[in-house]
């Protein structure tokens, strides 16, 4: 059986010829589809990593292959293989998210000059932002 959002037989035949083959010496790695079913999981989702669940295997194990996968161009490879054909006959339903928030800031936040500002490097004061002498301090 096959958990949700993890790859089908279908899936996996057609990603498998495009990763790379397993390691032949020291120890032997992690099952392709498990680690791949893995980082699936943590996309979707959205979890920290520390957070995945046992079923696939240690988090870094997942991880570390995502970032040398991502390293040596397999993952892109897989994306645009299976986006591409998927795309082509209308398997791909693309979903969009934009954020239409917009902070404003006024010019002077961004440490634009102010009318009769002295400009920055320690010249005078102009008077009209001079204060007022109070006199003498008394001792």
């Amino acid at each position: 059986m096959v958990g949700r959002g993890e790859l089908t037989d279908k899936a996996w035949a057609r990603i498998e010829p495009l990763l790379p083959p397993v390691a032949g010496r020291g120890r032997r790695w992690r099952d392709h589809r498990q680690v791949i079913n893995a980082i699936l999981w943590k996309l979707r989702t959205g979890a920290p990593w520390r957070d995945l669940p046992e079923r696939y295997g240690p988090w870094k194990t997942a991880h570390e292959r995502l970032r040398i996968w991502t390293a040596d161009g397999t993952w892109e490879r897989i994306l645009d293989d299976v986006i591409v054909k998927d795309d082509a006959v209308g398997n791909v339903e693309w979903t969009f998210s934009i954020d239409s928030s917009s902070v404003r800031a006024h010019q002077h936040s961004a440490g634009a000059r102010k009318k009769g500002a002295a400009p920055l490097g320690g010249s005078k004061p102009s008077p009209s932002t001079e204060k007022p002498s109070d006199g003498p301090v008394a001792g």
